[in-house]
C-alpha cells in the first residue's frame, strides 16, 4: 500500500508540474531571469502559486478536504489543481484505511482504485473538456471521497423522503417491542478477549437490563442491555459449538465445526453454499436484525466461509432486506502506538468487500471495534437501533 501511494504521490506532482508550467508560463522560464525581474514576477502571483508545486502539494496533504475545497474557490488555477482526479485518489488511497465505519450508503467504489494511472506526461490542461467530463464521470475520486469521509459524509448522505419521516413519527408515538439481534461471528470466538463477556460486564457503557431466562437448542441465550440508560434491545448469541470445542480451537488456531450452518455443497465458482440450521432459522425469522462479530486482525478470516454464512442468514426468511447487518469488525487490543492501527487491524472499507457486503440488499454498516475496550461498540449499537426505527 506504501509503495502504491509513493507512486502515486509522483505522478500527481508531475501532473500538477505540467499544469502549473503551463497556467503560469512565465515560472518555467524563471531561471533564465535576473533576481529584480524574479521578484517583479513573484510579484503578480499569489503566495502559493509562487511556490515550487512540490510544496503545494505537500500544504494540500496536511488539509481537511473541506479546507481544499475551499481553496478551488479562491482561484481559476486552485479549482483546477484541487480538482485533479489523481490528487484525490491519492487522498482517497491513503485515508480510508484510517476510517473508523463505512456502511450502504458511503461505501467508496474501490473498483475505481484499479483504474490504470492517467499517464504522467497528460496534464490537467491537456485533457479535452468533453474527455474531462466523460472521465469525472468514470473516475470521480473526489465524489468517492467525500462520501465517504467521516468528518464530510453528512453532507452528502441522502435526505430522507417524506414518507420516511411519517413513519418515524408514528415509530416514537406507537410504543414499539424490545428490538431483538442475532450476533454470531468468528470474532466472538477466535479473539484472545471475549467482546460477549466484556458487553456483560461493562455496566457504565451498556447495562445489562435483563438476564437470560432460557436457551435455544443450548446454542446461545438472550440478554437485554439498555442503552444511553433508555432504550433496551436484547442480544441474542449464536455460538459455532459448545465452549470447550471453541475454547480448544482457539488455543491449537484450528477451525471448528460449526453446527450453525449444514453445507450443502459448492456453487458454480467452487465457493462453499450452506443453509442455517432448523434451530437457527427460527432466530432469523423472529429477530430484527444482525451482528456479524468479524475478526479483523491481520491474516485472519475465510473470506468465502464468510460470505456464505452472512448470505445464509440474510436469505432464510422472506423480506430479510428489512433487517438491518450490523459488522463489528473487531480485535482484542488496540496497538500502543496510533500509527501502527492499520498495521494490527483490516481496515473497515476492506472487511466490507471481504464479506461482499456491497452486494447486498439489506442495509448494513462496519464499525471498527475493539474487545477489550468495547471502542466503537456504541456507535454500531446505535446505527442498528436507529435502522430499526427507535428514535434516539
Amino acid at each position: 500500500m506504501a509503495e502504491r501511494n509513493g507512486q502515486l504521490k509522483s505522478v500527481v506532482i508531475r501532473s500538477f508540474r505540467r499544469f502549473s508550467e503551463r497556467y503560469f508560463p512565465e515560472k518555467a522560464a524563471k531561471n533564465l531571469m535576473s533576481d529584480v525581474e524574479q521578484k517583479e514576477e513573484e510579484s503578480h502571483l499569489g503566495c502559493l502559486e509562487s511556490l515550487p508545486v512540490d510544496i503545494q502539494f505537500l500544504i494540500m496533504t496536511f488539509l481537511s478536504p473541506v479546507d481544499i475545497c475551499n481553496l478551488g474557490t479562491t482561484s481559476r488555477y486552485w479549482r483546477a489543481m484541487v480538482r485533479d482526479p489523481l490528487l484525490w485518489r491519492y487522498f482517497l488511497l491513503r485515508d480510508m484505511q484510517h476510517w473508523l465505519s463505512i456502511d450502504h450508503l458511503t461505501m467508496p467504489d474501490l473498483e475505481l482504485l484499479d483504474a490504470p494511472l492517467v499517464s504522467e506526461h497528460e496534464s490537467l490542461e491537456d485533457r479535452e473538456e468533453g474527455e474531462e467530463k466523460n472521465r469525472e464521470v468514470i473516475f470521480d475520486y473526489m465524489s468517492e471521497y467525500l462520501k465517504g469521509c467521516p468528518s464530510c459524509r453528512q453532507q452528502w448522505l441522502p435526505s430522507r423522503p417524506a414518507y420516511e419521516l411519517l413513519t418515524s413519527f408514528l415509530q416514537y408515538l406507537v410504543p414499539s417491542s424490545e428490538p431483538r439481534y442475532a450476533m454470531f461471528g468468528p470474532g466472538m470466538e477466535q479473539l484472545d478477549v471475549s467482546l460477549v463477556t466484556r458487553l456483560m460486564h461493562a455496566p457504565d457503557l451498556l447495562p445489562v437490563s435483563g438476564t437470560p431466562q432460557r436457551q435455544i437448542n443450548g446454542i446461545g441465550s438472550g440478554i437485554s442491555y439498555l442503552f444511553n440508560n433508555q432504550h433496551k434491545f436484547n442480544i441474542l448469541t449464536l455460538y459455532s459449538t459448545n465452549w470447550a470445542e471453541r475454547e480448544k480451537a482457539r488455543l491449537q488456531q484450528q477451525s471448528v465445526s460449526n453446527k450453525l450452518f449444514i453445507f450443502e455443497g459448492t456453487n458454480d465458482w467452487g465457493h462453499p453454499v450452506v443453509i442455517p440450521a432448523p434451530q437457527v432459522q427460527k432466530v432469523c425469522e423472529v429477530v430484527d436484525g444482525f451482528i456479524y462479530v468479524a475478526n479483523a486482525e491481520p491474516g485472519k478470516g475465510d473470506e468465502a466461509s464468510e460470505v456464505a454464512q452472512i448470505r445464509a442468514v440474510l436469505n432464510c426468511v422472506g423480506d430479510s432486506t428489512t433487517k438491518p447487518l450490523l459488522v463489528l469488525s473487531c480485535v482484542s487490543r488496540e496497538p500502543e502506538a496510533a500509527s501502527d492501527r492499520a498495521k494490527h487491524r483490516t481496515p473497515c472499507v476492506y472487511m466490507a468487500k471481504r464479506l461482499g457486503l456491497p452486494q447486498l440488499s439489506n442495509r448494513w454498516m462496519v464499525q471498527d471495534t475493539v474487545a477489550e475496550s468495547l471502542a466503537g461498540v456504541l456507535d454500531g449499537i446505535a446505527w442498528l437501533l436507529k435502522s430499526s426505527g427507535v428514535k434516539i
